[in-house]
């Protein structure tokens, strides 16, 4: 019952609902109170802000919580870990990718899986901020994320590729037919780009800051979805990191132009807690891009 309550606490703390959480952990809703209030009672303190709804936790409740997050997160790697030697690992791999890197992480997780048939991958598109709550919460794995423009706690990291930034216009402009562009020229044009409240919109324009220019797109969007739609649709452009379009594949209806002065690179790589020892998932995933980063196999496909 103890490894139960640990996972109704968890999932109470993500659904913000007795319901929703009931749901999610296959009980009923009285049977979830009734596990939550058992707690309560075993360890001598209240743990949920009780009224007509889900309120929150108390101040010892957030502290329970954050066992509970570590003890559920060990339960699942147990039940991961086979004692006989040479068997295949099983569970699911909750990885979190920027926006900037789900087109390039099919490189890394497509072989992952090949390894490992017995494992579901579960790969969420979040912003960099979102990848470290998840690994602080224990709701992810690993994450896909930038490694040295924002601040990473308590994490292990793996560089994969370097990001390199191209131009994103129609075939038929004149644009198109560059070999390069400056960032000074493409500042100038009308630009299509991410929200600020992505890290990839943040670092264009800490790049256009440092060369004295404005960052002033007349659309933003928080999808590369998004961007792509607009540029289509004209007249606007986009700056968008290079593995981002070739993750468009072949027959694409848009022109990349390299952007130069400056060559702005910045590295992405894979991100895993501190906590030791890592599920059996996780260590995996961690062991492969280990590997590929020595070989420098996604580097050669994205740079």
């Amino acid at each position: 019952m103890f490894v139960r309550q640990m996972h109704y606490l968890v999932a109470l703390a993500r659904e913000k609902h007795f319901g929703r959480a009931a749901a999610a952990c296959h009980v009923t809703q009285p049977t979830l109170s009734a596990g939550i209030r058992k707690l309560e009672q075993e360890l001598g303190v209240p743990i949920v802000a009780r009224g007509h709804r889900f309120l929150g936790f108390t101040a010892e409740g957030e502290r329970v919580l954050g066992w509970a997050r570590q003890i559920a997160a060990d339960y699942e790697s147990l039940k991961q870990e086979k004692v006989e030697t040479g068997s295949s690992i099983t569970g699911t791999l909750r990885v979190g990718a920027i926006p900037a890197a789900t087109a390039a992480a099919p490189a890394l997780l497509a072989p992952f899986r090949d390894r490992h048939p017995g494992v579901k991958v579960q790969m969420l598109t979040l912003s960099s901020a979102a990848i470290q709550r998840g690994l602080d919460a224990m709701e992810l794995d690993a994450g896909i994320t930038y490694l040295d423009n924002e601040p990473l706690n308590r994490v292990r990291r793996v560089p994969l590729y370097r990001e390199h930034y191209v131009f994103i216009t129609r075939p038929d402009e004149p644009l198109a037919r560059r070999r390069s562009l400056r960032w000074a020229e493409a500042a100038a044009q009308p630009l299509c780009l991410l929200t600020p409240d992505m890290q990839n919109r943040r670092i264009i324009d800490q790049v256009m800051a440092e060369a004295g220019l404005a960052s002033a797109p007349v659309i933003e969007t928080n999808s590369f979805m998004g961007v792509w739609s607009f540029v289509r649709r004209g007249p606007w452009n986009s700056l968008v990191p290079e593995a981002s379009f070739r993750g468009l594949g072949d027959g694409v209806d848009l022109a990349a132009v390299p952007l130069v002065d400056p060559v702005h690179v910045q590295p992405i790589g894979l991100v895993l807690s501190e906590r030791d020892p890592l599920s059996p998932v996780a260590g995996a995933l961690h062991r492969l891009a280990q590997k590929l980063a020595r070989e420098g196999t996604l580097e050669g496909l994205f740079s």
